[in-house]
Formats: structure tokens, sequence, C-alpha cells
């Protein structure tokens, strides 16, 4: 199977904030849902898993035919940035960034799974992020991404996600991460102004599903 990991150990992420201990739940999201009625009747597609090497999301991608690719989006931002959010605007640590997690050839994925990482990033770091992926995304491919509503918080849940089937996730609460970002409907719009369309999911726990098409 052609997953790929980050080539680097994962390091103790000593800036994240749990509240208690790490505990799972069910998830229906219709955002999967549209993921992978957008992607039925295709196989052999490469995709592209952001929330690292999960043998349960490996196995599922695999069993429709898919070849998958993995990095751990969280890791690796505490590797290179640590905890402090300012040092994420300095160009020479974000290309690091970029290089440890997307460095595949133009028009290389049909699929990416970012799940909810987006929203611990500096908008330097956010801005570089978005415009990798829009050059290693096919014309017609598509991103999957989760975003707090809450807009009055400075600090919002961080997540590990698992594919159970096509339309429900398995949860795991990982706690409390800091965020400098609102994300609305207009901010994410633009944020994808390269993408072809972002149709947005509003679910009943305050979590805005988003699939980007490229």
């Amino acid at each position: 199977v052609p997953a790929r990991a980050s080539s680097h150990a994962p390091p103790s992420l000593s800036f994240l904030k749990p509240s208690h201990k790490d505990t799972t739940s069910t998830r229906q999201s219709r955002a999967l849902e549209q993921f992978f009625f957008n992607l039925h009747g295709q196989v052999g597609l490469s995709m592209l898993d952001l929330a690292g090497a999960s043998q349960q999301n490996i196995d599922f991608l695999t069993s429709l035919g898919h070849k998958i690719y993995s990095a751990n989006v969280i890791h690796s931002m505490e590797e290179c940035f640590g905890s402090d959010p300012s040092v994420q605007t300095n160009p020479g640590r974000i290309e690091y960034f970029l290089r440890s997690n997307f460095d595949y050839p133009p028009q290389t994925f049909d699929g990416v799974l970012m799940w909810d990482s987006m929203q611990f990033m500096s908008q330097a770091l956010l801005n570089a992020t978005v415009d990798r992926l829009a050059d290693i995304m096919r014309p017609q491919s598509y991103l999957l991404a989760f975003f707090t509503v809450n807009d009055k918080v400075q600090e919002v849940p961080s997540y590990g996600f698992r594919i159970q089937d096509n339309k429900t996730l398995l949860v795991t609460d990982r706690g409390m991460r800091p965020t400098g970002h609102v994300f609305n409907n207009r901010s994410l719009e633009k944020l994808f102004g390269r993408f072809e369309s972002v149709k947005f999911f509003l679910a009943r726990d305050n979590l805005r599903e988003v699939i980007v098409r490229r």
C-alpha cells in the first residue's frame, strides 16, 4: 500500500491542552458522504490523508480501489513551529513544513482529507498551504475540511478522525488548541479563491464541514 507518513518521529504535543482523557464518539458527516459520492464509480484514484497513517482509513480507501498517501499535519506543525503561533510566519519554516507534507508533483491527487487541521494555522501558513494544495490537486478533485463555527473563542477542540463507512466517522477528542481565525463562509470562499467551488454543511455540533472542488 503506497501510504506515506512523515519521515520525522512524532513529537510530544506540548501546546495541546487536554482537559480530560481522550474520548471517541461516532459522528455522521454529510460532507464525508458527499466527498465519496463525488468519487463514486471511480477506482485507482490517489488520496491524501493528512491526519496521519491510520490503518482504518487505509483499509477503507484501499477497499474502494484507491491509493492512499499519508502525512500527520498536526505533528508536523509542532515539529516545524513549536508552540508559538508567531513562528508560523517564518518563510523558511513554512517552506520546510510544505516540503515535509506536500512534496508531490503537480496534479497528483484526486482527493484530500484535510480534516480540522487548517484552523490551527497562522494566516501566512494557511495561505501557503492552500496554494500548495491547489498545485498538487487535479482539476475536478475534492478536498474535505472541518472548521469550528464559534467565532468568539481563542481555542477550539482538536480531533482525530477515522473513517467507519462512507458517511460515518469515529472522532477522538484530542483536547484544545489555539486558533487565531474566524472562519465564516465568506472568509473560506476567499481562502479557496483558486478553486472552482466551495460547499458548506453546518452540523449540530458547531462544526462547519466544507467540500472544496479544485
